[in-house]
């Protein structure tokens, strides 16, 4: 039986150790890289790729999601909406004719799958509805595999997981088997960051910069579940990024019947309110210390061209 080995890299450091593996133990004519592109990537992580296929002489293929059907039927639905109930707070169910108006003149396909998934949505996602990971990373992934069982491949994927990332992976199993014919592979499960770095380095692979300049993680720019001092950084560092999810927020809240929309609300700012406040308020919030009740004084003294890293790459 013919198998195919499907590594996913998203340009970070799990997933390119996990890479440097699977070339160690699978022939090159059996293994498959992809990157699934969110279109909320930093610019380092493009060419990041590009450093790894020449680095390692690989191909990487690159995976988009795609919502225009689901564009076209959200603005069918809303131009046909008459409905007459409401629901149990008493707000009407049906899209009046000014939200109409205002939805569809945003509710086109950008090209870019997240922004795309946000607008067919009418909302971001949150840490406790991250159906960016569903859509963005996991079914593009899952589609490309189920294309090589159909042209009859057993097919291995292999993750970049690691049980002490987080506390929902605490559990996770090194090896699943999905259906008699897929099954998944994590062989960093027992792996600390440390160990990951180091075996990269021992390969003779750089990391992503982006972990020299503040970044925990370099999946999205900026992710939902980026911590404050990411924030911090990325606002410093990167203020194209932020001004980016700024007019997000104002196409995807277009586009929203209440028309209020915030890639993540700024804490100590009521839920109701968060749409009139955005990542700009998430950007002040980052400058502070003690809670949100004062501004770091020092914050503002870090030279940007400083090596800043939480794991230790800068020493």
């Amino acid at each position: 039986m013919k198998i195919k080995h499907v590594v996913s890299v998203s340009g970070g450091k799990d997933s390119t150790a996990t890479l440097l593996v699977a070339l160690q133990r699978v022939s090159r004519e059996n293994l498959c890289a992809i990157f699934c592109d969110t279109g909320n990537e930093h610019e380092a992580v493009y060419e990041y790729l590009d450093y790894l296929e020449l680095a390692l002489d690989i191909k990487i293929d690159r995976l988009k999601s795609d919502f225009s059907d689901e564009i076209r039927r959200k603005r069918m639905f809303i131009a046909r909406d008459q409905r007459v109930k409401r629901d149990k707070k008493g707000r009407k169910l049906r899209w009046t004719n000014k939200a109409k108006r205002r939805a569809l003149e945003v509710l086109n396909p950008t090209g870019n799958p997240y922004l795309d998934l946000c607008l067919w949505k009418g909302r971001f996602p949150g840490r406790k509805t991250q159906f960016c990971t569903e859509e963005l990373k996991r079914n593009p992934a899952v589609e490309y595999q189920l294309n090589l069982l159909d042209q009859g491949y057993q097919v291995v994927s292999w993750q970049g997981v690691r049980r002490d990332e987080s506390f929902a992976r605490r559990n996770a199993k090194k090896s699943e088997r999905i259906t008699l014919k897929l099954r998944t592979f994590r062989p960093l499960v027992d792996w600390t960051a440390e160990q990951v770095f180091s075996f990269c380095a021992q390969h003779k692979i750089e990391p992503n910069p982006l972990y020299k300049q503040g970044m925990g993680r370099v999946g999205c720019m900026p992710c939902i579940n980026a911590s404050k001092a990411e924030f911090s950084q990325i606002a410093k560092r990167f203020p194209q990024h932020i001004a980016r999810i700024s007019e997000w927020e104002n196409l995807v809240a277009s586009a929203s019947k209440r028309q209020a929309a915030t890639f993540v609300p700024a804490p100590g700012i009521a839920t109701k309110d968060a749409g009139q406040h955005g990542i700009y308020s998430v950007v002040e919030w980052a400058k502070t210390t003690r809670g949100g009740r004062q501004y770091d004084l020092l914050g503002d003294l870090t030279e940007l061209a400083t090596c800043a890293s939480s794991y230790g790459l800068c020493e």
